[in-house]
């Protein structure tokens, strides 16, 4: 006797739906490393069809599940492999659908050396690959997030005020200044007045590739981004990398704004961009809230 299949029956409030799918699909993928090898990482997948038959009740949703496993067994997630299963899921709905689109959202792990010293750490960077295909045409985008250090300017400029007003007062009847004296007052107590406010920082990007490579550029655009910002957050950390994470952020002041200014000019001129949406979040410390900043744009070529 065969088994009933009401999903086949005609949809009651007969329209076409823009999306019909799983979301938070358990799977793991396997990734490009960014330096010539591979990752094989969990991932949480969300996957879907479009319905453009009015009358038809729902898509044949378990052949999505079956072609996700299958797609993704042994390849690598890459453009063209995203394109590969985003038409299978149209195809394997026999004419229900014209459109697909999936997201992979998982941790990209990666090994980060330290500043100074000779020790290594491990960094977590959050990614998510959306990808759809709609009239032949492939869509790719990623999101990114990255965390950083950024040292106030204003705090700075008023630290260094109060610093000299100091040293003023505490010399000023000293005539002349002897080198070794002053080193051992800068070394002491009495040498620092002030400090500047620094914070741990988050930017999180949105980009809209242009799909013309061989492979999806998740740490090639983490590492740009980090370079844009100057004061990426560190793993190990020893005193003299401490020191010379110090020595940074002292050279690179940064508001809110000036950080998605950085990110704008980087993502800007970036071939592998099309479009793209960034934020910024300064976790401050001198303020209860954040400071906060939003920047979106094209490539320029």
């Amino acid at each position: 006797m065969p088994m009933p299949d009401v999903a086949s029956d005609a949809a009651a409030l007969a329209r076409p739906l823009d999306w019909v799918g799983m979301d938070r699909i358990a799977l793991p993928v396997q990734v490009a490393d960014g330096q010539g090898g591979l990752l094989r990482v969990a991932a949480s997948v969300d996957v879907a069809v479009d319905l453009r038959d009015p009358h038809a009740r729902g898509i044949h949703m378990s052949r999505l599940y079956l072609q996700l496993q299958q797609a993704f067994a042994t390849d690598t997630v890459t453009p063209a492999g995203l394109r590969r299963v985003l038409q299978s899921f149209i195809d394997s709905q026999q004419g229900l659908s014209t459109a697909s689109r999936l997201v992979v959202r998982y941790d990209h792990m990666v090994q980060r050396p330290a500043l100074a010293s000779a020790h290594q750490g491990w960094r977590r960077y959050p990614v998510a690959i959306d990808a759809l295909l709609r009239d032949g045409h492939l869509h790719l985008g990623l999101t990114l997030a990255v965390e950083y250090s950024s040292t106030c300017p204003a705090s700075t400029a008023l630290s260094r005020q109060l610093n000299a007003e100091r040293f003023a007062e505490d010399f000023a009847a000293s005539d002349p200044l002897e080198a070794g004296i002053v080193r051992e007052w800068l070394e002491s107590e009495r040498g620092l007045a002030a400090t500047p406010h620094a914070q741990r920082s988050r930017a999180d990007v949105h980009v809209q590739l242009r799909p013309a490579f061989d492979e999806l550029p998740v740490m090639a655009l983490i590492d740009s981004l980090e370079r844009a910002l100057g004061t990426p957050v560190q793993t190990a950390v020893k005193r003299e990398d401490e020191q010379a994470f110090a020595r940074l952020n002292a050279a690179n002041l940064m508001f809110c704004e000036d950080a998605a200014r950085r990110i704008a000019t980087a993502l800007s001129t970036d071939p592998r961009v099309e479009r793209f949406d960034a934020s910024v979040a300064h976790f401050e410390s001198l303020h209860p809230h954040d400071a906060t900043a939003r920047v979106s744009g094209r490539n320029v070529d």
